[in-house]
């Protein structure tokens, strides 16, 4: 078989396989059981046997459904994008991708070990509900007025900025998660810490010390929701001139 002639990698460039009997698992089940396992173990405790073990079944008979854990990866990244919802255009555009960026970055935080998978997981994109989202984002920006190239553009770049955004923000709640510490507690101790390093910075040192009374006053959910509107702001504003 020549290289072109191989099959891509994925479970979504299979052919469903024709099974005389029901298996016991379906896949949904199995997707559905790998989602909690992340939830509540993270991306590094999921292994094909472990999911068996939850299931009450044998790795192998995973294997009915799936060729491998990249292929599972596949099927849990689309299950997740599942959760998303676009509203439908209207006409405020700027206001429905807030609304839409608002709900990307929930479901993110809702499922943190996902941010280490989004353009990585194979073919993820291919998946049904990642293609109902794509669809339904293309429409938002193209009911605004741009072309359908330009919206693919504008979808990109507005989707880019939440997953980097949010990929950060979700280490950092993960590694409080891990410490068991209170957000706010953590950021109370720290900032003496960050004063001291920032030191012999001069810009840092201004930064800090002007923002050293806010941060202490501050709930640290309010100021992680505040940056992320502030920044989404600023991409809008820069695709904003494309508008008509």
């Amino acid at each position: 078989m020549t290289t072109d002639e191989q099959p891509i990698p994925s479970v979504w460039a299979r052919e469903p396989r024709c099974r005389r009997e029901q298996p016991v698992l379906g896949r949904s089940q199995i997707v559905a059981e790998a989602v909690r396992l992340l939830d509540e173990e993270g991306i590094d405790a999921l292994s094909m046997r472990k999911l068996g073990t939850r299931l009450g079944a044998a790795a192998t008979s995973l294997y009915r459904h799936v060729a491998n854990k990249d292929e599972l990866l596949e099927l849990v990244v689309d299950e997740v994008v599942g959760e998303l919802r676009v509203p439908p255009p209207g006409p405020d555009w700027r206001a429905a991708v807030h609304e839409c960026a608002r709900d990307i970055r929930a479901v993110l935080l809702r499922h943190p070990w996902i941010v280490t998978l989004l353009g990585g997981a194979g073919t993820a994109y291919l998946g049904p509900n990642m293609m109902r989202f794509s669809e339904d984002m293309l429409a938002l920006f193209e009911g605004a007025g741009l072309s359908l190239p330009e919206a693919n553009r504008a979808m990109t770049i507005a989707f880019a900025y939440v997953i980097g955004m949010t990929s950060t923000e979700a280490a950092w709640l993960t590694m409080l998660t891990r410490t068991g510490r209170d957000e706010a507690e953590w950021m109370r101790r720290m900032w003496p810490v960050a004063q001291r390093a920032a030191e012999p910075y001069p810009r840092l040192r201004t930064l800090y010390a002007e923002q050293g009374g806010e941060q202490g006053d501050q709930d640290p959910r309010r100021h992680r929701d505040e940056e992320f509107e502030y920044g989404l702001d600023r991409v809008l504003d820069g695709l904003a001139p494309l508008v008509p």
